[in-house]
């Protein structure tokens, strides 16, 4: 198991400063926040694309996603998400990610309209992906918050440069046991994401083995060799603890579990 967590939970921090506590505790790797007013957004120019390449590699820190937040099945014209889509697969490349995050934003309407509309766009980018050495996920949120759904949906992709990004929370939020999202996810896994909450009406980020979500039990389902992401949503929760005093505990949780 190899151990990354998402700058979502220091947001606006410098990455250097995220690179160095991930060094000093424990993290391989970073997923890397891709919003208006972090170190990576979506127009960030070459020469800030260079040195945040440079500093991930003298830290010895693996990109291992730029999460993005492009819903790939929002209602509307296909052609400025695809667009969209292509240009944040060149801003991962830059940056050596191995994998660009979309969520899927299926809408209200008919989840099989919401399918194809998603399977088209992510066709239409697949090859790009692929040429740039960047695996799209589909990460199990909002519309196919389970992992029956995402899998559904990827089966009309059937591209290798095509797969899944398992949150643990939204698919144990949708009712599925860790085996019933693995089974569906499997063929189509890139990593997992974990994090911890006090319940379905309580989504304030805990620290990790604080909650109710069944880390262990996601852990032991994964090959040896998967990436585990911890997600803490700073942002949308300003009360909560602050993210870098619980990095070292956290990694060594993890640890304990498997």
């Amino acid at each position: 198991m190899r151990l990354a967590f998402s700058t979502l939970g220091l947001p606006g921090l410098p990455l250097t400063t995220a690179l160095r506590l991930a060094a000093a505790h424990g993290w391989q790797g970073l997923e890397l926040r891709c919003a208006p007013g972090e170190p990576v957004h979506p127009a960030m120019p070459p020469v800030e694309r260079r040195h945040a390449r440079e500093a991930l590699a003298a830290f010895g820190v693996t990109p291992l996603a730029l999460a993005g937040y492009l819903g790939i099945a929002a209602p509307g014209a296909d052609e400025p998400p695809v667009r969209a889509l292509r240009e944040q697969l060149r801003l991962a490349a830059d940056l050596g990610a191995r994998h660009l995050r979309v969520f899927p934003r299926g809408g209200d309407g008919p989840a099989e309209e919401a399918d194809h509309r998603a399977a088209r766009r992510l066709a239409a980018a697949a090859d790009t992906a692929q040429r740039l050495g960047v695996r799209i996920l589909l990460e199990t949120h909002d519309s196919h918050r389970g992992g029956r759904d995402a899998a559904r949906l990827l089966r009309l992709v059937d591209h290798p440069a095509v797969g899944a990004l398992w949150d643990l929370m939204h698919t144990h939020l949708a009712g599925e046991q860790p085996a019933e999202t693995f089974a569906a996810l499997a063929p189509h896994l890139g990593y997992v994401q974990v994090k911890d909450i006090a319940g379905p009406q309580d989504l304030s980020p805990l620290p990790l083995g604080a909650g109710v979500l069944p880390i262990a039990e996601c852990l032991r389902l994964l090959p040896a060799d998967c990436w585990v992401s911890w997600e803490y949503e700073a942002p949308w929760f300003p009360d909560a603890a602050p993210l870098a005093p619980l990095l070292g505990p956290g990694a060594r949780h993890l640890a304990r579990l498997r």
